[in-house]
């Protein structure tokens, strides 16, 4: 191509194909412009990996990892929920238990009794004491238990991770062999009748069960807590993912025709432009 001022002139030659050139560099740009709708359309997101766009696909990977840790976070707050729930089972019936408890007690503090309803009342006393033990050292989820202290023995305080960040929240153990358990059986009226007043055995192990189940009550809120608050943050970050990388599929599918149709007129452009050598022929003939 020569140019007269400023409008180009075409030069007709069999060695550079000028209109072949420019018909094959937009076809390559119009090819190259498909190639990333498609991708979108078959991906579903804009930006897929750090070549789309590596600022966003940065922001992106962050996101993702903050997702995942608030997922991993919410599965371990249930397994503490797990063990919190097995708690409560038990100081439920620790507590039915101790209803029963006190009306023994209450006919161990009769002085008009004889040795042998005495005797009696002591037993029933005593199986009582050993069913509310039995609870205490049953209550365990997973080898995990609240209501001891030793940890060889599976108790201790519970550290739980609680967020994305390794944030941690703590359950205390209590040990309830020692706090919740009442003594053994009185053996007298005058034992009995102590153990019932304020301040006696019976009062003060009545009044540490009840301080467990509201401890462990709200606790067990606290993680309730956590857990939905994990899932709305998590939640919230999806949503702010998909605005980041989401492609949008209706105005892709719209670019993706007219890409098609442009690939389609490129390619004739590009035949059309490679065959006009051919007509350079005619003029040898």
């Amino acid at each position: 191509m020569i140019w007269k001022g400023n409008t180009p002139m075409a030069m007709n030659s069999v060695v550079t194909n000028h209109g072949a050139i420019v018909a094959l560099q937009s076809l390559n740009r119009t090819t190259d412009a498909l190639s990333i709708v498609q991708k979108r359309v078959s991906t579903g997101v804009r930006v897929a990996d750090a070549k789309d766009d590596g600022g966003a696909f940065a922001v992106a990977q962050s996101v993702r990892g903050d997702v995942a840790g608030l997922t991993a976070a919410n599965e371990q707050l249930g397994g503490t929920k797990g063990v919190l729930e097995t708690t409560f089972a038990a100081l439920g019936k620790v507590s039915e238990t101790m209803v029963k408890v006190r009306e023994t007690l209450t006919r161990l503090a009769d002085g008009t009794l004889n040795d042998e309803q005495r005797d009696q009342y002591e037993a029933q006393y005593t199986q009582l004491r050993t069913q509310i033990q039995n609870f205490i050292s049953d209550a365990t989820y997973n080898s995990r238990t609240l209501l001891d202290t030793d940890t060889a023995a599976g108790g201790g305080n519970i550290v739980t991770t609680r967020n994305e960040s390794g944030s941690t929240f703590t359950v205390t153990a209590i040990d309830g062999a020692a706090t919740l358990v009442v003594a053994a059986a009185p053996t007298t009226a005058t034992a009995a009748q102590t153990a019932l007043q304020s301040g006696g055995d019976f009062k003060t192990i009545e009044s540490a069960i009840a301080d467990a189940m509201n401890q462990f009550g709200s606790d067990s809120n606290y993680i309730d807590g956590q857990v939905k608050y994990n899932k709305d943050k998590a939640d919230a970050l999806e949503g702010g993912l998909g605005a980041l990388i989401d492609a949008d599929l209706a105005k892709e599918s719209a670019k993706l025709q007219a890409l098609q149709i442009r690939q389609q007129l490129g390619t004739q452009a590009l035949s059309i432009s490679n065959q006009s050598p051919q007509m350079l022929l005619s003029l040898f003939r």
